[in-house]
């Protein structure tokens, strides 16, 4: 059976501007570097022992007209000095051969840390309740040693990549992506 579990992974993010929307998405695709990839969106988790990569080394591994499966949070506006945000962050057990979680937030009206710590929080939180754990992130994140440690003291690591912007001021569309892109080789 041909499995299809990704082996790496790398973050991205861009923005994009012009009068047509959906031009303003493909300016942000090229902003991230993933522009000339048949991009399909999936869900949620990073597959065990699935390394993780800087954008460079993933990008120089692209082919064009590649199907390339990320995790996509992508927000879009033409209202002028909008803020808008999009983020993708990841939980991933200490123990890299357990599965890590990743997840999207987009919207509106948050900086890019604040949106960042909440994707990030977001992932171990959805990833304790996979596991069956009971986890308030705000309780089990321990600064001093940048991790999450649950009530059954498992630690989690985690990252996030957060691309805001403004709307453009003449009102051209604006679109912000973050993406976790999974390959397969």
């Amino acid at each position: 059976m041909n499995t299809l579990v990704p082996k790496r992974m790398f973050f991205t993010k861009g923005v994009g501007r012009h009068r047509n929307k959906l031009q303003s998405f493909e300016m942000a695709l090229r902003s991230a570097g993933i522009e000339t990839c048949n991009l399909v969106t999936v869900s949620s988790i990073l597959p065990p022992d699935c390394k993780i990569i800087s954008r460079e080394a993933g990008t120089r591994l692209l082919k064009i007209g590649q199907i390339t499966y990320v995790v996509m949070a992508q927000e879009s506006t033409n209202e002028p000095n909008r803020l808008m945000f999009a983020s993708v962050g990841l939980a991933q057990p200490k123990d890299k051969k357990q599965y890590g979680y990743i997840s999207e937030h987009h919207g509106f009206g948050e900086t890019r840390k604040k949106a960042g710590d909440f994707s990030e929080d977001l992932a171990a939180t959805m990833l304790a309740q996979t596991l069956g754990i009971e986890m308030d992130p705000d309780i089990a994140w321990d600064e001093r040693k940048q991790l999450y440690i649950t009530d059954k003291n498992r630690q989690f690591v985690s990252r996030s990549t957060t691309q805001t912007a403004e709307g453009h001021k003449d009102g051209l569309w604006t679109t912000v992506v973050a993406c976790a892109v999974m390959l397969l080789e």
